[in-house]
């Protein structure tokens, strides 16, 4: 997965004082998995995806979401 989505989600838990075993409960992710997630090691963009982002010139990023 592009790195400032997992930029934008340390920035995100780290605002919110998350944990890694917070995130996972909140989510029922397992906590390792949560971490390789958030590191990079797993959680790639599909190649196809990547592929049409690259094509149309965009990339994928983390933003908060807007109230209401």
């Amino acid at each position: 997965m592009n790195e400032k989505v997992r930029q934008g989600a340390r920035e995100a838990m780290k605002a919110q004082g998350l944990t890694h075993q917070q995130l996972a409960e909140a989510t029922g992710i397992e906590r390792p998995n949560v971490t390789r997630l958030l590191s990079g090691q797993v959680g790639k963009v599909p190649d196809n995806w990547q592929r049409i982002l690259d094509a149309l010139g965009l990339e994928l990023v983390a933003v908060p979401k807007k109230e209401g």
